[in-house]
């Protein structure tokens, strides 16, 4: 294994609002920076030397020489699975777990320490009984460990705090999937996802992956009929794409400086249209300014959720084919970066059955491996794969040739 040397020798101080609206107005995309606060460089070299800002979870672990992981649900790491999941992952040349610590509906798949600012939120759960250990046994099999905080998305916070989150008929919004969604605008939104993933860092997570940094789909025709605080951006000049757009962007930006003194990674889950369009209106992802504030992206590129796009009529039925052509334009928009995150896709292992007979394919070894070297052949060589059930396709060839 390589070790990937780590980023996290900057720290800031961070000074709120001196940005004017009028100015984040007036700057053009490639000038792209946020407006809601500013930081501050402190030397590196002295921070470099100085045991003083270092953090030390008390755990070891290399950046492997490319990741290559599969998610794992709280249940999982929590549970019996985890064994089996380990040896897949020691009998291959898998390298890493990204686990849920705060997942979809908003919960924390562990129950915070008491002395935690997180324990006061009545948030925890006892998924994982004892994360430290999952980690301690991560260290010792050299699994890199990545904690998946999903953000926006959040049905505790939203009815815990209404006013955090979108209303209608002075009821908090649910889609119909019956979820919930906070207001990414709020501060107090950001700053409350943050302490999440510090805590994620302090436990010894070597990487912090944001998912649902956006907006809720259709929000282009939902924001008009939906009650919400625009919060600082209340005053903001730009249309309503380009406002949401900056809210999600600057999260991300205002996490990765707050994560900094915690030497870790910071990734972003990303649709995987959004690389291919300069907006994507209504959930306010733009994929080069996201890229610019992270250390990896990974784009949601499974063939199963692709309508006819690149010319390929159903997409599940051709995984090289989907994920060779978007890795292309991917590569092409993040060349255009002066420092381009890492990419790192997620990729189906999954079977998309609801797609209807002639419409979908049984994924299996066949198509995990299409999938790898799609993106191996394009120059692209992490990956993460996503199973729901954590049931991963056996005999796959991780490394394919």
């Amino acid at each position: 294994m390589c070790v990937k040397s780590l980023k996290w020798l900057t720290a800031c101080v961070f000074l709120l609002g001196s940005a004017t609206t009028a100015q984040a107005a007036e700057i053009e995309t490639e000038d792209f920076s946020t407006r809601t606060y500013e930081a501050v460089k402190i030397d590196t070299g002295l921070l470099g030397t100085s045991e003083r800002f270092r953090f030390d979870s008390g755990l070891t672990f290399d950046y492997p020489d490319a990741v290559r992981g599969i998610f794992v649900t709280g249940n999982s790491a929590g549970g019996e699975r985890f064994a089996s999941l380990v040896n897949l992952v020691g009998n291959t040349d898998l390298n890493a777990m990204v686990i849920d610590v705060k997942e979809d509906m908003g919960h924390l798949t562990y129950m915070p320490d008491e002395d935690s600012p997180l324990a006061e939120k009545g948030i925890g759960t006892s998924l994982i009984k004892d994360p430290r250990a999952v980690l301690k046994q991560m260290e010792q099999e050299q699994i890199y460990p990545i904690a998946r905080v999903v953000v926006f998305k959040d049905s505790q916070l939203a009815q815990q705090h209404p006013e955090l989150s979108f209303t209608t008929g002075g009821q908090v919004w649910e889609n119909r999937r019956g979820e919930a969604f906070v207001n990414p605008f709020m501060q107090e939104v950001w700053d409350y996802n943050v302490e999440v993933a510090i805590e994620a860092a302090k436990l010894g997570f070597k990487e912090i992956q944001f998912d649902y940094v956006r907006f809720p789909e259709g929000f282009e025709r939902l924001g008009e009929e939906l009650d919400y605080s625009m919060g600082d951006y209340a005053e903001s000049n730009l249309d309503p794409v380009q406002r949401r757009v900056e809210a999600v962007t600057d999260f991300v930006a205002y996490a990765k400086e707050k994560l900094q003194p915690y030497g870790v990674e910071v990734s972003v889950d990303i649709f995987g249209y959004a690389a291919t369009l300069p907006e994507a209106p209504g959930i306010g992802q733009n994929f080069s300014k996201i890229s610019k504030n992270v250390d990896v992206i990974s784009s949601m590129i499974y063939p199963s959720h692709w309508t006819s796009y690149f010319g390929i009529a159903k997409p599940d039925l051709e995984p090289y084919n989907l994920v060779s052509e978007y890795a292309k334009v991917e590569n092409k928009v993040l060349s255009k970066l002066e420092e381009a995150p890492t990419s790192r896709p997620w990729l189906q292992d999954f079977t998309a059955s609801y797609l209807g007979s002639g419409n979908y394919k049984r994924y299996g070894k066949t198509e995990v491996e299409a999938q790898i070297r799609a993106l191996n052949e394009q120059g692209i060589d992490e990956f993460l794969l996503w199973n729901a059930g954590n049931s991963y396709s056996p005999g796959v060839d991780y490394t394919p040739e």
